[in-house]
């Protein structure tokens, strides 16, 4: 989910250090700096968030893998080709950890690689933090400030219930010791993460949208919305027309598997080219190889 990566990744790169802190939970963290992820040689590797810090003198990498499903490949093979390139490029301790930010992920994730062959044994291991079973109250508490956003998909006190732990987490937001824009990014933060476990009408009806609307972060995915919303419009009428199209000359039906297989396409030139196709064929066997052909 594009929007959740890069709410995890605009928060952990805006409070680097309460990231560190939470996954390492200690306070002695030092010194940190966010590395770049994307060298031209990673890019099959890219990291969500890579920090250098210093930990009891010794400077080491800290890395945050944010997830909202199960992996894959699975998690444990993709964390051996991070973990091993971390290692071979900048030759440094390596702390790594998976968040698990949505309940019904990472359920079976061991957090390790292992390859048990006796005589070729490999083993890389690494943290799985699933916020379902954290406690929530410490980042409520103000220990963990960059990680507010994320507290709604974090365990409420005992006794209180779902509603009502989402009402104090905006509530905390809106008393925070935040600038304006601050919050209100904090705010839509918030509310595209709690998505993963709450419904959206009970999210409506608790964060402020007077508050949520004010943030950059909104228009950005209002625009991208309305962008999408768009070229997505733009590939339904392209089916339809070259459906429509097999129908009158051929009496393609609806239920026929092909009108299913066009129906399927999502590329704007290709169902262009279907289109041209459709009218010009002379037959509908000819227009199912056009289609196999490229495909």
């Amino acid at each position: 989910m594009a929007e959740i990566d890069t709410i995890a990744k605009q928060f952990i790169h805006t409070y680097p250090a309460d990231f560190a802190r939470f996954a390492l939970q200690r306070d002695d963290v030092e010194n940190v700096r966010i590395l770049n992820t994307e060298q031209t040689r990673a890019q099959s590797r890219r990291t969500d968030s890579l920090l250098r810090v210093d930990l009891d003198g010794q400077r080491v990498l800290v890395h945050h893998e944010f997830q909202t499903t199960d992996s894959t490949p699975p998690m444990p093979r993709r964390m051996a080709g991070y973990l091993g390139y971390l290692i071979e490029y900048y030759g440094l301790p390596v702390y790594a950890h998976v968040l698990y930010l949505r309940p019904t992920a990472g359920r079976r994730d061991p957090g390790f690689y292992r390859q048990a062959h006796p005589d070729y044994p490999i083993g890389i291991g690494y943290k799985v933090i699933r916020l379902s079973q954290l406690d929530g109250r410490a980042v409520l508490d103000g220990a963990y400030l960059g990680l507010l956003p994320f507290a709604p998909l974090m365990q409420p006190p005992a006794g209180l219930a779902a509603d009502q732990w989402l009402y104090q987490c905006v509530e905390q937001i809106e008393t925070a010791p935040l600038a304006k824009e601050a919050k209100a990014q904090f705010m839509v933060g918030l509310t595209i993460l709690s998505g993963l476990v709450y419904d959206y009408p009970t999210i409506e009806t608790i964060v402020p949208e007077e508050v949520m609307y004010e943030s950059s972060v909104v228009q950005h995915f209002a625009e991208r919305a309305l962008k999408q919303g768009i070229e997505q419009g733009i590939e339904q009428t392209l089916r339809e027309n070259v459906q429509e199209a097999l129908a009158i000359r051929f009496e393609l039906a609806e239920s026929d598997p092909l009108a299913a297989r066009i129906g399927a396409i999502d590329d704007v030139p290709r169902l262009k080219q279907l289109h041209r196709a459709a009218i010009e064929v002379p037959s509908l066997e000819a227009f199912t190889d056009l289609l196999d052909a490229d495909e």
